[in-house]
């Protein structure tokens, strides 16, 4: 089953001197349920700009965005979003930040908090629930995020660059604390208690459909089924998808230097460099 299709997706923008911009150009890509894709590119070249699509938060000038087969009108009920920075409410305890997204679904207090604390336990932060965000690392804000989205159980979780302000050792960590979780997705119980979580958990799945935005090429082929290349924009198009052939579960830690990933990120950066080039040669130099 395909959880989530874009059919000949572009997308133009005004800039500010009122000239037309195509960010994005004839996409045509299909991400099977319970599949976990990592989309790569050259900076600006509108992968953020896609997830958007995905999202429902912007609508295509052209061409179709489908979930679950039905085109998506408006905002995507069967998504949750986790953005660079974190949205987290500085004034609610981590407990109630990650209950937040079930109160406003309108689930009772005390069920909400029962769940978030099931959920803190899971990302190994239950001793943390009567904290605030700024008392946390940068690592415990981001399990803080990744429980706020679970907790929803809706069927798609869209991230885009989500680990990219951590540093290399904690970044590590995290990724590995994500293939844990979406992995083992299906141990968790589908409630139905609102409208939008019945209609994400209309297809059962093995495991929730992931969206990886990133500028780290060996993180896309660390965490992913299949990474797609992004050409340099303006009009960026796909321009390589491959098949990430590597057993799950993934040792993170040792997983760089085996030979078939050594190999799948030499065939990706051939394609991957030269876009980066031309998307630097796009860029206006800026003169002394």
């Amino acid at each position: 089953m395909i959880a989530i299709e874009l059919d000949h997706v572009s997308r133009d923008f005004t800039a500010p001197d009122g000239r037309g911009y195509r960010a994005l150009d004839d996409i045509s890509l299909s991400v099977a349920a319970g599949s976990f894709l990592a989309i790569v590119g050259p900076s600006g070249c509108g992968k953020s700009t896609l997830l958007n699509l995905a999202a429902g938060l912007l609508t295509p000038s052209a061409g179709t965005v489908r979930v679950d087969g039905e085109p998506l009108t408006g905002l995507n009920r069967a998504a949750t979003y986790m953005f660079q920075q974190d949205a987290l409410l500085p004034w609610k305890t981590v407990r109630d930040n990650v209950a937040l997204g079930l109160t406003l679904g309108g689930i009772p207090n005390a069920d909400a908090h029962a769940r978030a604390a099931a959920w803190l336990t899971r990302v190994g932060l239950d001793r943390f629930a009567a904290h605030y965000p700024s008392q946390l690392s940068g690592g415990m804000r981001k399990r803080v995020v990744m429980a706020q989205n679970w907790i929803i159980d809706r069927g798609i979780v869209l991230m885009d660059e989500p680990f990219s302000a951590l540093d290399v050792h904690t970044r590590q960590q995290m990724e590995s604390e994500l293939l844990e979780l979406w992995e083992n997705t299906a141990d968790v119980p589908c409630t139905a208690e609102n409208a939008v979580v019945r209609q994400a958990a209309r297809s059962p799945r093995s495991h929730k459909t992931i969206i990886f935005v990133t500028h780290d090429l060996e993180e896309a082929i660390a965490l992913a089924d299949e990474v797609v290349v992004l050409s340099a924009g303006p009009a960026a198009r796909i321009v390589a998808r491959h098949q990430v052939a590597l057993e799950r579960p993934r040792d993170l830690m040792e997983l760089r230097t085996a030979p078939a990933f050594v190999d799948l990120y030499r065939a990706l950066w051939a394609v991957l460099r030269e876009e980066v080039v031309r998307s630097q040669r796009n860029m206006p130099h800026v003169r002394a």
